[in-house]
């Protein structure tokens, strides 16, 4: 666990991000993203392009790669499909945030659940609406994090999504290396314990460098 020492009432930024609901901002190098689990267990999917080039963006591979996890936590470097630094997490009260399950979509959930939840709201929609207003496609998602998400990896290599370990008002932060675009969902999912099978708020705060 590492604590932050900011002061909420010093941010320059702070807004609650509805459940279900996608979420987007610009950093400057050297700003911190704060993001809170407002009520606990509740899965934040995130993505990061950088403004210059949004061709560059998060790669979960290489991020994982270079530091010789699976998981991201408190000093995690997370590294673009270039091979750069895009932002460091600076603060976790949580941890083992997970890079490897992606995001929920149509057809993941109709593979895993059933034909019926073809039509349920998804991570992958909330991505797409969101990346719409930069001028980015489906074709712009890639491996997201998944903030306060956890999935043990089973012995047998397979991946577990099973209750989360965040509690009310649970926080990442997150300095930005250079000037991104932070895109988020709020996961919607309730057909497994990612969400504690109740989607709720999320609230992202902003600082200065």
């Amino acid at each position: 666990m590492t604590l932050s020492n900011r002061h909420e009432d010093q941010a320059i930024y702070d807004f609650t991000v509805p459940a279900l609901r996608p979420w987007s901002h610009e950093l400057k190098k050297g700003q911190i993203l704060r993001i809170v689990d407002l009520e606990g267990q509740q899965a934040v999917d995130t993505l990061f392009y950088s403004k210059a080039d949004p061709s560059e963006r998060y790669s979960a591979q290489d991020t994982a790669r270079a530091q010789g996890s699976p998981y991201i936590g408190s000093g995690t470097k997370l590294i673009s499909n270039e091979g750069n630094l895009m932002a460091t997490v600076i603060a976790d009260t949580s941890g083992g945030h997970d890079t490897s399950a992606g995001a929920c979509s149509a057809e993941a959930n109709t593979v895993r659940f059933g034909h019926e939840t073809l039509y349920m709201h998804s991570c992958r929609d909330n991505f797409v609406m969101e990346l719409s207003k930069h001028g980015l496609t489906k074709r712009d998602i890639v491996s997201n994090i998944n903030f306060f998400m956890n999935v043990p990896v089973e012995e047998d290599g397979t991946l577990a999504i099973v209750d989360g370990l965040s509690k009310p008002g649970d926080y990442v932060e997150v300095r930005a290396e250079m000037d991104i675009l932070c895109v988020i969902s709020n996961c919607p999912q309730v057909n497994n314990p990612c969400n504690g099978f109740n989607p709720s708020p999320v609230r992202t705060l902003i600082w200065d460098a």
